[in-house]
């Protein structure tokens, strides 16, 4: 059986819709999903990286962008009123919830809708609805413990020493796919295309010389 880990934060409107396609890419092929919940904020700040909310141009692009994607996958989708935000309380429930650094598919879909199904304008911090979402999701272990604070930094360090720099991330025998936009490689990677076994995925992962902006 095929296993795909996927690395998100509820926090990324490109991560909410990839979860919802998840299951029609998937259709089809033997696999199990791993769902491990990392701090975006904590992988950009190691690549030096800012996120598309934090460039004004590209925030505006970004939310008109993933209304669209979501209106042609018939995906319901509502902005939360403040974004970005600290999205800790929400990762830190999903792994109360879990087990190992990981949840199940129906403990992210309440972070997701949590954030990106509510009504216009909620805030995704509001502590009556984080109250209502613990209630709903009845962790088994205290989201604000040592321990589960301590499996939310080892996620993100294991995500980032297997190569990965945003969400949503899938990682399929090793190898690390971003974005939405991947999910057509990742089905194709698990339906053993050929592709993977020529000598392109590392030639062109390996480093060359090229012109790098000064900071």
């Amino acid at each position: 059986m095929n296993v795909v880990t996927f690395w998100f934060d509820p926090i990324s409107p490109y991560a909410y819709l990839a979860f919802e396609r998840l299951p029609q890419v998937l259709e089809g092929v033997s696999h199990e999903v791993v769902y491990r919940p990392v701090l975006l904020g904590a992988l950009l700040q190691h690549h030096g990286t800012k996120g598309p909310a934090e460039v004004e141009a590209k925030r505006q692009w970004t939310f008109r962008q993933v209304h669209w994607l979501a209106a042609q996958s018939g995906i319901t989708m509502c902005t939360p009123r403040s974004h970005p935000f600290n999205p800790l309380p929400l990762l830190r429930l999903a792994l109360a919830a879990g087990d190992e650094g990981a949840c199940n598919r129906r403990v992210a879909d309440a972070l997701f809708g949590h954030v990106w199904r509510g009504a216009e304008g909620d805030d995704a911090l509001d502590p009556a609805r984080l109250a209502a979402l613990e209630q709903q999701i009845a962790p088994a272990r205290e989201p604000g413990s040592d321990a589960v604070k301590a499996e939310l930094r080892a996620n993100t360090e294991r995500a980032i020493a297997q190569g990965v720099f945003g969400v949503p991330s899938f990682t399929v025998s090793g190898r690390v796919h971003f974005g939405l936009d991947s999910l057509p490689m990742v089905r194709a990677a698990l339906l053993g295309d050929a592709w993977f076994d020529g000598p392109t995925w590392d030639r062109e992962g390996a480093p060359r010389p090229g012109l790098r902006r000064n900071a």
